[in-house]
């Protein structure tokens, strides 16, 4: 099994990471990292930048798991839109494979104007899985160009609202680039919030196959009149990271469980409750060299 991070202290340039930081990462605990760059457009990033970014990680022993997809809105029905959409995507995947990632994480998008993960009546209609699916076979061929996967991830609130419904997108893709980053907060429900093992186990037998990396996310309810479901730190909830380990790890033990949700402050409780959870379980930890 192999241990990444997510924001925190790393920058949003590529050109600001540095070898003190990469030390740090790997001092806590981590091989690799998960990283956004919002400040590097896949549209004009020369290639000599991602090359500085690659080379340094590598004299540094750090695997860089995942960076963004720039979260665009691939299931508008709004064509023109959407082909922009798909274009910034190979964009992303190109420089992504410039840089030496794994892969970008990106989700649908969303028809709420207000951002990419809201909630929208329309993102749950066939019209927005159709354009999805349309917008990750217009991709595929790039991933496999760039020899980087494009990771979807998933939330009830988008047109991947479920495992089943990630699994007809996936299925009807069909191409072994376009594949889950699988979150383990983003579909679990007030029925599923005290019994999260059981909700793990039944997405990962949904979805296997299509599975080849994790945001390892807690989640717990509010004590609020309304329902109120919160993910966050890992080791703050009611996530069950034991029979997560077990299923990624019975998937590969070289794909990737990346932290989220934590602040930077959190990273070394989070790091000691990864190892020591895969200690339990007889599960070994891989650094970037192996």
């Amino acid at each position: 099994m192999r241990f990444g991070m997510s924001g925190c202290f790393l920058p949003e340039d590529m050109n600001d990471i540095t070898p003190e930081m990469c030390k740090r990462v790997r001092d806590l605990g981590f091989s690799g990292i998960f990283t956004r760059f919002r400040k590097n457009n896949p549209h004009d990033t020369p290639r000599e930048q991602a090359q500085r970014l690659r080379d340094l990680l590598a004299s540094e022993n750090l695997r860089l798991y995942q960076v963004t997809g720039y979260w665009q809105n691939l299931v508008t029905p709004n064509e023109s839109a959407r082909r922009e959409s798909v274009k910034t995507v190979q964009a992303a995947l190109k420089l992504a494979g410039w840089m030496g990632a794994r892969g970008i994480d990106t989700g649908p998008g969303s028809m709420n104007p207000a951002g990419p993960w809201f909630p929208h009546p329309d993102n749950w209609t066939d019209v927005c899985r159709k354009q999805l699916i349309k917008s990750m076979k217009e991709c595929a061929q790039a991933a496999e160009d760039a020899g980087v996967f494009l990771s979807l991830e998933s939330h009830q609130l988008v047109t991947l609202e479920s495992p089943e419904v990630t699994k007809e997108v996936l299925d009807a893709v069909d191409s072994p680039w376009v594949r889950c980053d699988y979150d383990s907060a983003n579909w679990i429900t007030l029925k599923d919030v005290f019994n999260t093992g059981a909700a793990l186990n039944h997405h990962f037998d949904l979805l296997g196959k299509h599975i080849v990396s994790t945001h390892a996310k807690d989640i717990w309810v509010e004590n609020r009149l309304a329902v109120h479901l919160q993910d966050g730190c890992p080791g703050k909830g009611n996530m069950d990271f034991k029979t997560l380990f077990r299923r990624m790890e019975d998937l590969s033990p070289d794909y990737p469980v990346i932290s989220e949700g934590n602040s930077t402050e959190e990273l070394p409780e989070v790091s000691a409750l990864f190892h020591n959870t895969a200690k339990e379980l007889g599960i070994r930890v891989l650094d970037a060299h192996e």
